[in-house]
């Protein structure tokens, strides 16, 4: 006689099993995911794909976001830590059958919380894609396993089975639907099924109202988070602490010639408050010095190249061969050219070196003002304004670098006056009440027009060309654009402060902003909180040379001390720092202008001297991947340790799905050692 039990006996064998391996596969996945949370970059760009997932958003859905955002950013840290403990603890949970029923319901949860929040509502509506947010996947899959929980009973194959022996108790834990399995036809309540077609309706509703979040939205990836993150989003709410002088400075010399030296280097500068962008630079700062000549005088310029690539300088108030005189120059090298200043106004100076919209949109322009001999009617004061555009992506914390992707499509994330973005609204020019203000606005985009305007004022005068009989009377705003100058007359009667905006509503919404503070007459002006950043008239009036830097001179950095081990957050950083602007932080390079490094077959080479070699000495000329890019690739052999370059081919290589066999400091070494170049 058989004895009694008063439950159903165990499933079978391979019913049981199946179940299992379904959980355990299921586990396996999360045990990769919650290994990707532990790395770098997922906590450079974790407010990002936030910001990501917000744009594109419709109107019902953006205040979610907005309070995310707004909670998860300042401390973005806590939530990197609670994401990375919770993964892992449903990864481990899952793979070893640990609290199955809390587990199931737990990661369903954060699966729905995931999928409304960093994957943006993503669903399956991309013509010839699948999109389909991965977190509503989870979400089912967990949906699922709380069923076979509900109608399996204990899994012999989990560590529930043997706690429950132990303690009973746990069944409270691990179990959903008691121990007791269901007659198959049994029917089903009406209470149930309206569980679960209210649950079937939720998630039809979350599907259709993410159709339009499903066409928009990118990708949770870490370039679109990169690239979603505003320097606006991470500037200070305070002032900032100086604005630079916008003060027009004097003539470079009054004989008949003055000398001009521009050095370029790569620095880092200011673009918003508590914001910085590594830029490329005419004397280190964006915009770069304020040179100001008579007409008439011939104007003798040096550029010394002090960068990591190749650059040239464009004047547009010079009537020369731009083939001769502006060239590309190469890292270490100078040229020096003349012209006269035949035709007075306010006119850009920018490098001309292709492409050239990533060279201006880094930075470097700047402004040379050309005096007439037949002086302008006297000015109180004089100020020089340079508009343009900043186009970035994040690189980590508050350091931002180019998007050259944002720059094509005119999607700048600031627009600004003298590189800094409302640094005049917190940091007014002061002007005496009746007394002639003078602008000299520079437009140096690259992209977007400006339509300059004074609030509550109209322009005495607009010079809009080199023939000074040519002035406009009383306009209240005149449009300049990329490339362009204007000069502008403006005299104030009342005490108060006038905002002077780029009239294009979008483009003061996001920085082109600044204030003049009318004082009354014979007032002292203040001298005002004004940076000492170099925007005086002699960058390098006495005309020498600065010395070149050496094309392999001995590496700037020492090797670390011990054994060389790869540094990918460090790899990251000297990628961003020196190789990013031009093959851009995704590895795709730029079509026509740099090569890709993603599925390089140079990168994933198991050989890697080619690579190395390349960063140690430069290329240019050779087909790549059958293209033969005109831009030269620099020697960085004089800049970096065999260390730093290590950790750049070792960050390309394991990169973008690269998969390419680690390089060590020595073969970096030993390929110094043997010299040349390609």
């Amino acid at each position: 006689m058989s004895e009694e039990h008063n439950h159903e006996p165990e499933p079978g064998t391979w019913p049981a099993m199946a179940r299992t391996a379904l959980r355990v596969a299921f586990g396996l996945i999360w045990v990769v995911n919650a290994a990707l949370t532990w790395t770098s970059e997922f906590a450079v760009h974790y407010v990002g794909y936030l910001h990501n997932a917000a744009q594109g958003q419709s109107a019902w859905s953006a205040w979610w976001f907005s309070l995310w955002i707004a909670v998860v950013s300042p401390h973005a840290m806590l939530f990197v830590w609670a994401t990375r403990i919770i993964e892992t603890a449903l990864a481990l949970a899952l793979v070893f059958g640990f609290a199955r029923k809390t587990t199931y319901i737990a990661g369903a949860l954060f699966s729905l919380l995931v999928w409304s929040t960093a994957e943006g509502f993503g669903g399956p509506y991309a013509v010839g894609a699948t999109n389909m947010g991965a977190g509503i996947v989870y979400v089912l899959v967990f949906i699922a396993l709380i069923v076979i929980n509900s109608r399996s009973g204990p899994s012999l194959y989990s560590s529930d089975y043997y706690i429950e022996k132990r303690w009973p108790g746990w069944r409270r834990v691990a179990e959903l639907g008691g121990t007791r399995k269901p007659t198959p036809s049994h029917p089903v309540s009406w209470g149930v099924q309206g569980v679960v077609l209210f649950g079937i309706a939720v998630l039809v509703f979350f599907l259709v109202a993410g159709l339009h979040s499903s066409l928009n939205v990118k990708g949770a990836s870490p370039a679109a988070a990169a690239a979603a993150v505003s320097p606006l989003s991470l500037a200070a709410p305070a002032p900032i602490a100086s604005a630079r002088d916008a003060r027009l400075p004097p003539l470079l010399g009054t004989g008949e010639s003055v000398d001009v030296h521009l050095v370029v280097s790569d620095d880092t500068v200011t673009i918003a408050n508590g914001v910085n962008y590594q830029a490329w630079t005419f004397g280190g700062t964006v915009p770069g010095p304020i040179i100001h000549v008579r007409q008439g005088q011939t104007v003798h310029v040096t550029l010394t190249n002090n960068g990591n690539m190749n650059h040239s300088i464009d004047f547009h108030a010079a009537l020369v061969a731009p083939s001769s005189d502006f060239v590309d120059v190469k890292p270490g090298k100078s040229k020096t050219f003349s012209f006269v200043a035949r035709v007075p106004g306010a006119f850009i100076y920018h490098c001309g070196t292709p492409p050239v919209l990533l060279h201006m949109g880094n930075g470097m322009y700047g402004v040379i003002v050309v005096s007439p001999t037949t002086p302008l009617p006297p000015a109180a004061e004089s100020y020089v304004i340079e508009q343009s555009e900043w186009y970035t992506q994040q690189v980590s914390g508050h350091l931002m670098g180019p998007d050259f992707e944002k720059m094509q499509k005119e999607r700048p994330d600031e627009v600004v006056f003298n590189g800094v973005a409302f640094q005049y609204r917190d940091h007014p020019l002061p002007v005496a009440s009746g007394k002639r203000v003078r602008i000299y606005f520079v437009n140096a985009g690259p992209d977007l027009w400006s339509s300059f305007h004074v609030i509550g004022a109209i322009f005495d005068k607009v010079y809009p060309d080199g023939d000074m009989s040519h002035a406009l009377s009383d306009v209240s705003a005149y449009t300049v654009g990329p490339g362009a100058g204007a000069i502008f007359d403006l005299v104030l009667q009342q005490p108060g402060k006038y905002s002077f905006v780029d009239h294009d509503m979008a483009h003061e919404g996001i920085g082109a902003q600044g204030i003049f503070e009318v004082y009354a007459a014979g007032t002292a002006l203040p001298a005002g909180a004004f940076s000492s950043a170099p925007v005086s008239s002699t960058p390098g009036a006495s005309g020498a040379a600065a010395a070149p830097v050496p094309a392999a001179a001995a590496p700037a950095a020492s090797a670390p001390a011990g054994p060389y081990t790869f540094d990918a957050a460090k790899g990251a950083a000297l990628y961003g720092a020196n190789c990013a602007a031009c093959h851009q932080a995704t590895g795709t390079g730029l079509p026509g202008a740099f090569p890709p490094l993603k599925d390089n077959p140079v990168v994933n080479d198991p050989d890697p001297a080619k690579q190395v070699t390349t960063i140690l000495h430069g290329l240019h000329g050779e087909n790549v991947m059958g293209t033969v890019y005109p831009s030269a690739m620099p020697a960085f052999a004089g800049a970096l340790s065999d260390a730093d370059i290590a950790n750049i081919a070792n960050h390309e290589r394991t990169s973008w799905g690269n998969h390419g066999k680690p390089v060590t400091a020595d073969q970096v070494k030993a390929l110094r050692a043997q010299g040349g170049g390609n």
